[in-house]
């Protein structure tokens, strides 16, 4: 097996990383169990973090890594919260409060359309010349009450109408053959086999 580092110490990332990349023969390591402390994120694009937290995972192990930076985008909202999903209602991430803070700015827009965006990021080496760059969307809606319990992050509140269900509702399988982290992965893969 091909061992990757995983720039994310996201349980949740994690579990559907390891998954996805199972078959594909890759030895999926999150950073945090090679020591590895999380990198900034200062960029305003999902990309620009995403590259920045791939060149930091390998550089620190010499390991080939993978990286997403991935949010969730309200229409009404101008894209927010955008880059910074993970922490939209402060530190220390919280799903519970990311979402209320989300469901409450919401509140009185009729626009209720939202995108999840995952940029995902593979470098062979901290100083790839050639990184493999992959930016996705998965479109829904945004509820005000929480339904479901797979899932992470704002899952309970993004809704899929061609399903009727949201994302949290979907078994884990169903969730990765269509999310945007699910998309981003399968576009990556092309294009790692492509330069075989």
């Amino acid at each position: 097996m091909q061992k990757l580092v995983l720039a994310s110490n996201n349980a949740g990332k994690v579990r559907e990383f390891q998954a996805l990349l199972a078959p594909l023969n890759f030895q999926v390591i999150p950073q945090g169990e090679l020591g590895i402390p999380s990198a900034d994120e200062p960029h305003h694009t999902f990309v620009e973090n995403a590259l920045a937290k791939a060149r930091h995972a390998s550089a620190a192990c010499g390991l080939p890594a993978l990286a997403d930076d991935s949010g969730i985008c309200a229409h009404a909202l101008n894209g927010q919260p955008g880059v910074l999903s993970a922490r939209y209602a402060g530190e220390p991430a919280n799903d519970v409060a990311n979402n209320q803070k989300l469901i409450t700015a919401l509140k009185g827009k009729n626009n209720r359309g939202a995108h999840y965006v995952c940029a995902l990021v593979f470098v062979n080496s901290a100083n790839d010349p050639e990184p493999v760059i992959v930016q996705t969307r998965w479109y829904g809606a945004l509820i005000d009450d929480a339904k479901g319990s797979h899932g992470f992050g704002y899952d309970p509140h993004f809704f899929l109408p061609e399903l009727g269900l949201t994302a949290a509702e979907l078994a884990p399988e169903k969730k990765n053959a269509i999310s945007h982290r699910g998309q981003a992965l399968r576009e990556l893969i092309t294009q790692l086999q492509s330069r075989a």
